[in-house]
């Protein structure tokens, strides 16, 4: 906590409409009170999800996440993992921070090679049952001690409460599992970028992939390994993608579009020129939004040309390829391919860290209004310049004159002619 904040004390003097602190502490209250009257070192409960972490590779932690047994808590079990059903309902910050808290991370170590091993650990067996299961699983879980309650966030990673190590799990019942799943599963012949694009044209979402890839399921079997989770997030992403962008470069050329929309303080916009595929993300933190603590305008930015990166997006890190798979969701939907510069503003309603799924539904939010269509790539710059300016604040001008998207596209005279029109406003690149 910051002197400003210890001034504040609730009262808006950072320039939020509302206090974050108060927030994360109003929606972990909720469930604390619930918690900690049913909260034991065993208990019953229906897992949703698992999670592997990457502290001690190649020696991971591999996790059941799973509310404890308290009744209301297991009613919501079929949405603890759903980000999909969050974007739908348009859950807030603080409820799905409420929602997710409730789940304890019940652990143990297992070696990443030990995925298809005949010798894997029963705790790695259960989470790769757990991960195939079409729907929570019943299962009876015994701790080394009671967890005490907490809240972990990250970047990359939906939030989950306490962690535990875990003495004991079994199945209380037989998981139900999809075919296309089963069938990926126990063909060891099928390369993982294969299960996974399969299993997506099959109608098995980004979530439950990951799932898969992450406990070790998928692809040739001399191959398998376990995967922490926040790494097949990004895997299974740019897949995904790089599968999509086969697709949409026999599409033909777009024309000047403009889509926009959010969700969470995490704003699209995103510009189709009429050229072949490429891709450009600029992501601008607001004055106070997420990381951004400072007064003035963050932004970091990473590119694509037709023949794809050679190297991760270090720039954007995981939002990068989510942001670039609802692109393309877009992209094929209307059967057209395009060189897209995508804009995405994090405003302070986006106060706390959910995970890169708030990137891929915000992003899917906006590819899904209806577009803007523009007889020409200035007339467009000119809409998004204002659109810019009017709803954040934000001189766009200064994301033109760095993107190197544009340059190649439109030629350096020609972009320049453009900027001389426009006020560029001070920002700072990290």
């Amino acid at each position: 906590m910051n002197v400003l904040c210890l001034k504040c004390k609730g009262r808006g003097f950072c320039g939020r409409e509302y206090c974050p602190i108060y927030a994360k502490a109003n929606s972990m209250l909720k469930v604390k009170r619930t918690f900690l009257t049913g909260i034991k070192d065993e208990f019953y409960s229906r897992a949703p999800s698992v999670l592997v972490g990457r502290s001690g590779y190649p020696n991971v932690s591999v996790g059941i996440l799973a509310p404890p047994e308290i009744p209301e808590l297991l009613e919501q079990a079929e949405i603890y993992d759903s980000p999909k059903i969050w974007s739908s309902m348009n859950f807030s910050v603080g409820k799905v921070i409420e929602l997710r808290s409730g789940l304890i991370n019940s652990k143990a170590k297992a070696p990443v090679l030990s995925a298809s091993s005949r010798m894997r650990s029963r705790i790695l067996e259960l989470a790769q049952e757990v991960s195939m299961a079409a729907r929570p699983v019943e299962v009876e879980i015994q701790l080394e001690d009671i967890p005490k309650f907490r809240m972990n966030l990250s970047p990359e990673l939906a939030p989950f409460g306490p962690e535990a190590k875990l003495r004991r799990a079994e199945l209380a019942e037989n998981p139900k599992v999809m075919p296309a799943v089963e069938k990926a599963v126990s063909d060891y012949d099928f390369r993982a970028s294969e299960a996974i694009t399969t299993l997506f044209s099959r109608g098995v979402d980004e979530t439950a992939i990951t799932k898969l890839l992450s406990t070790g399921t998928l692809g040739v079997r001399t191959e398998r390994k376990v995967v922490p989770t926040r790494w097949a997030i990004t895997a299974v992403d740019d897949s995904l993608g790089r599968s999509i962008i086969s697709e949409i470069k026999q599409h033909q050329i777009s024309d000047c579009m403009a889509f926009f929309g959010g969700y969470l303080g995490n704003y699209y916009l995103i510009l189709l020129f009429p050229d072949v595929w490429s891709y450009e993300l600029f992501e601008t933190y607001m004055p106070k939004a997420e990381w951004n603590q400072t007064n003035d305008i963050q932004f970091m930015t990473d590119y694509e040309p037709y023949s794809g990166r050679k190297s991760y997006a270090e720039e954007c890190g995981g939002g990068y390829y989510a942001a670039r798979l609802a692109v393309l969701e877009g992209l094929r939907k209307i059967k057209r391919q395009a060189s897209v510069l995508a804009i995405r503003v994090i405003t302070g309603e986006y106060f706390c860290p959910l995970g890169v799924w708030v990137v891929r539904e915000a992003c899917r939010k906006a590819m899904a209004s209806k577009p803007i269509e523009f007889g020409d790539s200035s007339l467009m710059l000119r809409y998004a310049s204002a659109l810019l300016k009017k709803k954040f604040g934000v001189e766009a001008s200064f994301i033109f004159r760095r993107s190197q998207m544009l340059r190649n596209i439109l030629g350096q005279a020609k972009l320049s002619d453009f900027i001389k029109s426009e006020n560029p406003n001070r920002l700072v690149q990290n």
